[in-house]
């Protein structure tokens, strides 16, 4: 399982964030089938237990987050909180900063060129970028999702199919807003407690140039847009339940039910291009994996008790961070 982080190509050209992950090969969708629809909770809800991680009597506790989430959902954090009130550092999930000398009005003329950077640089519209059967998949859960749009037909496959998965989250009262760090900060910052975010940080020299670089550059992307379409055709139903067993605190059922992301593949086509590599970030995967275990590391020597986050995913799986962990040889017990 790759870990999931932000795509610092994406950050600088102002195009949203893809997060990485193992993609299984594009598939045909499965028949469809009567069955009945997952209602996604809301209202306040308790969250998953906590891993905990211990070394002598030092302890890492580690919140899975998730993403989407239920988008009525209220997280009631008072379990957590009451953990950081006796820890003395709150540790957040890996980062990745892009850094560039622009200055506002500068930036606010790079605009038009990342818009620009959204569509197709030879301008042949969607249809002739990807197969036509990945095509004639599109077309039916756009018209579910979108309805009539001119302009998307003009992006590139990431782009579309980025806003496709976004459309239809919000179609299914789901969220990738993040419900967990801004309360977690809020508490930390409270409490006058140590937060630290690992950093990966990648410098632009010439922000413009790369936007306008990126313009040009075709990208191999159809796999992350077939991904994209087979995860919104037959995983909408364990998104959800998905969603309602974070919610809800059911760690057993959160384990168990499968987490397909297609953003794996997204960010392997961006990664994968010659402007990742001469920006420093053809190993950012192994670079924000490196800086997350060394600040765990840090935690663990220094602090009685740390607070954690991380995306379940990440955590989960034979090369996962708590088997990492476990390598380090820590003690980790799952949540009940």
């Amino acid at each position: 399982m790759k870990d999931r982080l932000p795509c610092a190509l994406c950050l600088v050209l102002g195009l949203g964030h893809a997060m990485a992950q193992d993609a299984a090969p594009p598939a045909a969708p499965e028949p469809a089938t009567t069955r009945m629809a997952t209602l996604v909770v809301s209202g306040k809800q308790p969250g998953p237990g906590l891993w905990r991680v211990s070394k002598d009597d030092h302890d890492l506790w580690i919140l899975g987050t998730l993403s989407p989430l239920p988008k009525r959902m209220q997280w009631e954090s008072g379990k957590v909180e009451r953990l950081l009130a006796r820890s003395q550092e709150l540790l957040a999930q890996p980062a990745v900063t892009v850094n560039a000398k622009v200055g506002f009005f500068a930036r606010l003329a790079l605009i038009p060129t990342a818009l620009r950077a959204r569509n197709n640089p030879d301008g042949r519209p969607l249809r002739d970028q990807v197969s036509p059967s990945l095509y004639a998949r599109w077309l039916a859960l756009k018209q579910r999702y979108i309805g009539r749009s001119k302009s998307i037909e003009k992006r590139r496959p990431i782009m579309a199919a980025k806003a496709l998965y976004e459309e239809a989250l919000d179609d299914n009262t789901l969220s990738e807003k993040n419900r967990v760090w801004p309360v977690l900060v809020k508490a930390a910052k409270k409490r006058k407690l140590t937060i630290t975010v690992p950093t990966v940080s990648i410098q632009i020299a010439d922000a413009k140039a790369t936007l306008k670089e990126f313009a040009k550059t075709a990208l191999d992307d159809e796999t992350c847009f077939a991904t994209t379409l087979e995860r919104l055709e037959t995983d909408m139903d364990n998104m959800k339940a998905r969603a309602n067993a974070w919610a809800v605190g059911d760690v057993p059922a959160l384990i168990a039910l499968p987490h397909p992301d297609q953003r794996g593949a997204c960010d392997d086509a961006l990664l994968a291009t010659a402007i990742a590599e001469k920006q420093g970030m053809a190993d950012l995967r192994e670079q924000v994996r490196t800086r997350w275990l060394q600040a765990a590391d840090a935690a663990l020597l220094k602090n009685e008790s740390t607070v954690a986050v991380m995306a379940i995913e990440s955590l989960l799986g034979d090369d996962g961070f708590l088997a990492a962990l476990r390598e380090r040889g820590y003690d980790v017990v799952a949540p009940e």
